[in-house]
């Protein structure tokens, strides 16, 4: 490729890229462009207390893991295929979730992570679902796991199992 022709191709990439930023800014919040672009909290964990893996309807699939300490979330992380608002709302999630006990965990709404969020498209607002859904599975096999007594090397048996798997 000649210096002018690659000249050429980087200038329309530029122009391409200012569209998507300026596009961008149109339809989403500031805080779900910024947690979109450097999300908090990504990736598995190694011996979760607890984990759930859930694929919503529009095909994106949203991994949620927990540390438990004292009947509190010590620490809480998230991994997903999806797109960049599945990817903020994970975001989100797990940052506002820690610290919580897991009775408030519960309590939270994807109305609640939405309004955090500064609010989603319409087109959008099933990926907050999808992380709050998630969330709440994996406290339900928290739960499970502290009334059957199952012991936390299963949880991390079968998150190892994903990881090895590299499911997404």
């Amino acid at each position: 490729m000649s210096k002018a022709a690659a000249s050429d191709f980087d200038r329309a990439m530029e122009e391409l890229q200012r569209l998507i930023d300026e596009e961008e800014r149109v339809t989403y919040s500031p805080q779900v462009i910024q947690e979109s672009h450097f999300p908090q909290n990504l990736g598995r964990m190694s011996a979760p207390d607890a984990f759930a893996v859930v694929r919503g309807w529009c095909g994106d699939t949203m991994e949620i893991y927990l540390r438990v300490d004292d009947g509190r979330i010590a620490q809480a992380t998230f991994m997903t295929d999806g797109c960049g608002p599945t990817v903020a709302c994970g975001s989100k999630l797990t940052s506002v979730v820690q610290g919580l006990s897991l009775e408030e965990a519960q309590q939270i709404t994807s109305d609640e992570l939405r309004t955090a969020l500064g609010g989603l498209p319409e087109e959008s607002v099933h990926c907050a679902q999808l992380a709050v859904n998630t969330l709440h599975e994996a406290l339900a096999s928290y739960q499970r796991q502290s009334r059957d007594g199952r012991a936390r090397a299963e949880v991390a048996r079968q998150a190892g199992d994903l990881m090895r798997q590299g499911y997404h």
